[in-house]
């Protein structure tokens, strides 16, 4: 029990350290990217799931080695891969996309307050 107490203790003394407003802007613009990235790999994932399903289950009707040779593991294994690839790969993209912006967006700001 004294563990626990210890615990909670240390979570309120936590709560009492404030960041300064430029670390909050810049987590705020940090988290809004990363929102932005797993929207955008959901939007590409569903496009890549359903370009990836349609030929690869037309194939397996129309192919007769794709017949013999993919049952339904080897038909979901493509159609997920496919999807999980262009989930990863946009949501990487437009994550540093962002990141690259607010970079420039905190350059431009400590060039003219040097000036």
């Amino acid at each position: 029990m004294e563990n626990r107490s210890e615990m909670v203790n240390r979570k309120q003394h936590s709560l009492f350290v404030i960041g300064s407003p430029d670390e909050i802007d810049k987590i705020k613009r940090a988290e809004t990217s990363q929102q932005a990235g797993a929207i955008a790999g959901a939007k590409a994932a569903a496009v890549a799931a359903v370009a990836s399903a349609i030929p690869t289950f037309a194939a397996v009707r129309v192919f007769p080695w794709a017949k013999a040779n993919l049952n339904y593991t080897a038909q979901a294994l493509i159609v997920s891969s496919a999807s999980i690839a262009a989930f990863f790969i946009t949501a990487d993209k437009t994550i540093l996309k962002g990141a690259r912006r607010n970079t420039e967006a905190q350059l431009k700001k400590a060039q003219q307050e040097s000036k």
